[in-house]
């Protein structure tokens, strides 16, 4: 479930010992605040030092080429040197390495934080962690944005990987190759406090595990209510009558209370979505109509000559590498974003629904009722039947969308 606290502990007690390097992949890498104007290939090499190392390098030769004293000869050779032997000068190509197998191109290196997309951005990420070399990864969503060709080159380096991996994912493939233990975090309601069940084996085996001890504890639970009903309904046939059935009646009430005191629930229900969409009205034939439409960003041309239209009940998938813009296609059919030469023209009466890949249209402070009623007129109580479908009902309607997980903000936006 998307509520039960995987993506954040909030740790009352107890200690988390790490020994050895760590490395950390988050759902949104542009949390961590990294400078957009940070370069990337300087980024990755940040997982090692080598980043501080090779800048110091750059300033001890500035400044032997100012003063080739042999003092700074000497500084310059012993940095460049401990380079040399740190890996520094084959670190480029083994970075280019990782990010093509990532499924980015080793060009996008030269570019700054800023210029990514946000599945390029998250591919960077996991490129610095894994080129850190670190003895625990703790993944979180790795194979998001990934293609077919990343996702495999990923699953084939976690399967050889010799450190430890925590890993939350939604990856069946990747649940079943990379990872020989599950913890299944029980906690089915926002205000209920988690419970940590492990596992041993594949996902495929904790799932038949999981469904066996889920029959035994429903089994349980449905034994212990039937005998602290009995003790309960016995002890009362025995009150107000003599002093030695009194006493009998309060030995079955500390009988009931010792059996509450270690009464087990049974599992709850799965929860589904059952989505019903408000009817959209009627509009003309055709729903959008792209001309010409020209995109670049400094000297790069992303895309050019764009044209095409939609007609209604059609579905058009758009397709591409990584970084070919996609989502600046997207962005400017929903008008998010302007093209530089070319028009979008929608069709008679048409509303459109647009989800950002890493929901931007997320704000920070506003409630999720707040970002519902941008979208609609519909009545704060159709709204919160909208949002209830999504699993988000109560209280969470008036939380602030951006303390949602990565789960629950898709929910959010797919409600939007």
């Amino acid at each position: 479930a998307d509520v039960c606290g995987r993506d954040f502990l909030f740790i009352e007690s107890g200690v988390a010992k790490r020994e050895g390097a760590t490395g950390y992949l988050s759902q949104d890498p542009r949390a961590d605040n990294i400078p957009d104007d940070t370069n990337c290939l300087s980024h990755v090499l940040s997982g090692r030092g080598l980043d501080e190392a090779a800048n110091r390098i750059e300033k001890l030769r500035l400044a032997m080429e100012e003063d080739a004293s042999d003092k700074n000869i000497e500084r310059f050779s012993k940095a460049q040197e401990q380079f040399e032997m740190d890996g520094g000068y084959a670190a480029e190509s083994e970075v280019r390495r990782l990010v093509d197998g990532l499924g980015l191109r080793s060009d996008r290196l030269d570019l700054t934080l800023g210029a990514l997309s946000g599945g390029e951005r998250r591919r960077l990420e996991l490129a610095r962690i894994l080129f850190a070399g670190s003895d625990l990864l703790l993944l979180d969503e790795p194979t998001n944005h990934l293609d077919a060709d990343a996702r495999d080159w990923l699953l084939k380096f976690l399967r050889n990987y010799r450190g430890a991996l925590l890993v939350i994912s939604h990856d069946l493939d990747l649940l079943d190759e990379a990872i020989t233990r599950v913890i299944h975090l029980d906690r089915e309601e926002e205000d209920a406090v988690g419970e940590i069940v492990e596992y041993k084996g594949t996902y495929s085996k904790y799932l038949v595990s999981r469904e066996r001890d889920e029959e035994r504890i429903a089994k349980l639970a449905v034994r212990q209510a039937a005998e602290i009903t009995r003790l309960s309904t016995l002890a009362d046939s025995m009150r107000g009558q003599t002093a030695k059935r009194a006493r009998v009646a309060k030995n079955l009430d500390a009988r009931t209370e010792r059996l509450k005191a270690v009464q087990v629930e049974g599992p709850a229900k799965r929860r589904t979505l059952e989505l019903r969409f408000p009817e959209p009205p009627s509009c003309g034939r055709t729903v959008l109509t792209a001309s010409e439409l020209w995109k670049s960003y400094g000297a790069l041309d992303v895309f050019s000559d764009i044209t095409f239209d939609v007609g209604r009940g059609e579905r058009l998938l758009i397709m591409g590498f990584n970084g070919a813009g996609k989502t600046t296609l997207l962005k400017i059919l929903a008008d998010r974003l302007d093209a530089d030469l070319g028009t979008v023209e929608y069709g008679l009466n048409v509303s459109v629904g647009y989800y950002a890949q890493e929901h931007e249209g997320i704000v920070a402070g506003r409630s999720l009722l707040d970002h519902m009623r941008e979208e609609s007129n519909l009545g704060d109580q159709g709204l919160r039947s909208l949002m209830g479908m999504f699993g988000l009902s109560g209280d969470k309607a008036h939380q602030d969308a951006s303390t949602l997980s990565g789960g629950e903000k898709t929910k959010l936006a797919l409600a939007q």
